[in-house]
């Protein structure tokens, strides 16, 4: 990645006779660079059409990213449950990868009650497994370790980094949201912000800020972090400072705005961007 990208989460919604590949045209229509492939309840893409998707993606010079399934936990207490979930991220993967996709996020289970450093663990070498399938079937795509919006989540940034060190071919996803509402508001100013991309630069380098997978939207929390997306006009997420942070630290890559009002918030952040300059 060279620059920084602003786009959708899914088909944006203004996109006329929508489908993917409208979806794709409609994203470089507006002036957006990426859109997210939204695989969160099954793959709902064919392998004929992958090709289709890919070839309108090069055509339009938009960057595909992808949401992997929901129904993912690599803390299962059955191991069959686990099995299922590696199965599920992995021929998610796949199909991303034959779309043309760059990278694909996946949230990767809850603790259960359990000790976060066990926890880890086991998410570690489940993930060790899906990363090795996509290795030997050649599949390079990213694989992305979400930030989660609540605390019983696994997947806060030092796990994610941690992972990321020690895994080939695993980055985070860093979901600024979900930083919000997993910690009761906090990550919410220029400072937190640049904390974080500190944490990004010191474990995976330069090359960490040039290739990030970022996903935005206003959010609503409780005490028990996220309840649900906002638009971010209508939220208490500081988005002017965290852009100008991203503007600081010179990132690259994927913002992928999941608002209700995917274009319209895709678009504010990509303006506000513009607008800042390098402090």
């Amino acid at each position: 990645m060279d620059m920084l990208r602003f786009g959708t989460a899914g088909i944006p919604l203004s996109t006329p006779q929508p489908n993917t590949i409208n979806g794709i045209k409609r994203v470089a229509a507006l002036g957006l660079g990426c859109m997210e492939l939204e695989f969160v309840q099954s793959v709902n893409i064919g392998q004929e059409t992958a090709q289709l998707v890919k070839t309108a993606a090069e055509q339009e010079n938009v960057v595909l990213t992808c949401h992997g399934p929901y129904y993912v936990n690599l803390n299962a207490v059955e191991q069959k449950k686990r099995e299922q979930s590696k199965q599920r991220m992995v021929t998610a993967s796949r199909r991303a990868w034959e779309c043309g996709a760059w990278s694909i996020a996946f949230h990767l289970g809850f603790y259960l009650g359990g000790q976060k450093e066990k926890v880890y663990h086991v998410v570690k070498a489940e993930l060790q497994d899906v990363s090795n399938v996509l290795h030997d079937e050649g599949i390079a795509i990213g694989l992305r370790a979400e930030t989660t919006g609540k605390p019983t989540q696994f997947g806060d940034v030092d796990e994610l980094l941690q992972l990321s060190a020690e895994i080939e071919g695993v980055l985070p996803c860093i979901d600024f949201a979900h930083l919000h509402a997993r910690s009761g508001g906090k990550f919410n100013t220029h400072d937190e912000f640049s904390e974080v991309l500190s944490k990004v630069e010191n474990t995976l380098g330069k090359e960490g800020l040039k290739t990030m997978h970022i996903h935005m939207a206003g959010i609503a929390y409780s005490e028990k972090g996220e309840r649900h997306h906002l638009e971010l006009a209508e939220s208490d997420m500081n988005y002017k400072a965290l852009v100008q942070a991203w503007k600081d630290f010179h990132v690259a890559g994927a913002v992928i705005s999941e608002s209700p009002n995917i274009e319209a918030d895709a678009l504010l952040l990509k303006k506000t961007y513009g607008t800042l300059s390098h402090r």
